[in-house]
């Protein structure tokens, strides 16, 4: 037996149509301390990865009836963040070729020692737990990061992706770009990029550009100085100067008219301010963050932005997703709200039904985050219970869950969530549909993960054709 310190870990499924091959890696891979499952065809294999926590498959490539190949599709659709290691005689390996096109780690030529099979299966376990750390590491970097004591909330590969970028960026002197509809949270990201910058000591001075009038704008960002224009009865410092040595934050930059669009790009180019009414520029050193919710590439075509400042603005372009983009973000977003209005007015309330969650992730939220905010916060105020109801939301979202024809069942990451209360019919559908993606259209592979016959599968096809027409 090996010392303790030096047995491994992990939970393998080793599929032959062999019974010795098959019991051979068994024992192999158990003196060595793995958990392992076995079976004798790719069917019995799916049903053990239905019911176990199967890391890593170790599979024979060419078997009676479900190949490995097909089992490689089939598992990963079921758990996709399995590994598989096929096993392939010298005639097969071009299907083994094939096999690590479709997504399996390695692959090893029989007959094989037990050294390289050990070392195969070390290393994929080994990837695996670093690719894991890493999605922790990422999550946590979303969900620890804060800005003024706000957490950025988020678990969906959208925003998980939006916030690496973020990460990477910050460091930087770039300037950045951030598009996204209203409510999505642009300011937020604003300030992260700043205070993970090395100017987080600096000032962040904000500016809505669709907040002043332009005659306004243009004296609030560049400064003036005294008799400049009637009423500049004394020198006044810009919003660009203010922010020397730190960041400036430019929302709705899509608003800026063209004369303003021309002073700020010489600004951006030269690292210089004229005040209005001055004779001698001001050097300046800030590093600019400029939001929007149009498409601003779409308006330099238009003709209504300056293609210079554009490309000057969207050195690097970070777009934040609506919230109907990310709904496993919902349910995280409206439990930290419950808590931070729960805790601002002094409410004992507990958190919320599962048909608020049902009709929140069924809601479209057009306001996005801010909208689901409010509504969280307006709901934490007035309800009566020490749990928020579905009649403590607007009726909008209280009727969102029996909208016609919208969909109840909702994807969170590789789990499909089927809310109380939907149609089977409903559930048949979206089920067959999301297998048929993850096979390639494969009907019979798709039959053969949802434990139906194919018959079956192609009169739901034929039946919801049916219905559309």
């Amino acid at each position: 037996m090996e010392p303790e310190s030096e047995r491994k870990t992990g939970r393998l499924l080793i599929v032959d149509d062999e019974p010795e091959h098959r019991e051979s890696l068994r024992r192999i891979f158990e003196r060595q301390g793995y958990t392992v499952d076995t079976a004798g065809s790719g069917e019995l294999a799916l049903d053990v990865v239905r019911k176990s926590p199967v890391q890593l498959i170790l599979t024979d490539l060419m078997m009676p009836g479900m190949s490995g190949q097909d089992l490689l599709r089939a598992a990963r659709t079921i758990r996709p963040e399995v590994d598989v290691v096929v096993m392939t005689a010298f005639a097969t390996i071009e299907n083994a070729v094939e096999a690590m096109r479709e997504g399996a780690y390695d692959f090893i030529q029989k007959p094989f020692k037990t050294a390289l099979v050990t070392r195969v299966v070390e290393r994929a376990l080994e990837r695996q737990h670093l690719r894991a750390e890493n999605v922790m590491l990422r999550r946590e970097l979303v969900e620890a990061g804060s800005v003024r004591g706000r957490p950025i909330i988020g678990r969906s590969p959208a925003m998980l992706e939006t916030m690496e970028l973020v990460r990477q960026a910050a460091p930087s002197t770039a300037t950045v770009l951030l598009q996204g509809e209203s409510g999505t949270g642009k300011e937020l990201l604003a300030r992260a990029l700043h205070e993970a910058s090395p100017r987080a000591s600096g000032p962040l001075v904000v500016v809505n550009c669709a907040a002043l009038p332009e005659t306004i704008l243009e004296a609030e960002l560049f400064g003036y100085e005294k008799g400049a224009f009637t009423g500049a009865t004394q020198r006044k410092e810009g919003r660009i100067e203010r922010a020397d040595g730190g960041t400036l934050f430019l929302d709705e930059v899509g608003e800026l008219s063209p004369a303003v669009q021309a002073k700020l790009l010489r600004v951006l180019q030269e690292g210089e301010i004229d005040h209005l009414g001055g004779n001698e520029p001001l050097k300046v050193d800030f590093r600019l963050v400029a939001a929007t919710n149009r498409e601003l590439d779409t308006e330099v075509k238009e003709g209504n932005f300056r293609e210079d400042l554009f490309y000057r603005l969207a050195v690097i372009t970070i777009e934040l997703p609506p919230l109907r983009e990310r709904p496993e973000d919902v349910p995280l977003l409206a439990e930290h709200f419950v808590r931070f209005y729960a805790e601002k007015n002094k409410k004992p309330i507990e958190g919320l039904t599962e048909e608020v969650f049902a009709a929140l992730n069924t809601y479209d939220w057009p306001g996005n985050v801010r909208e689901l905010e409010n509504v969280i916060e307006r709901a934490t105020v007035l309800t009566k219970s020490k749990v928020i109801g579905l009649l403590d939301l607007p009726v909008p979202i209280q009727h969102a869950k029996s909208h016609p024809g919208r969909e109840t069942v909702r994807r969170e990451g590789a789990n499909i969530v089927i809310p109380l209360g939907t149609k089977l019919d409903d559930v048949e559908r979206v089920m067959i549909q999301e297998t048929l993606s993850e096979t390639r259209g494969d009907k019979s592979l798709a039959a053969q993960l949802l434990g139906i016959a194919p018959r079956t599968v192609y009169r739901k096809l034929e039946a919801e054709k049916k219905d559309k027409s």
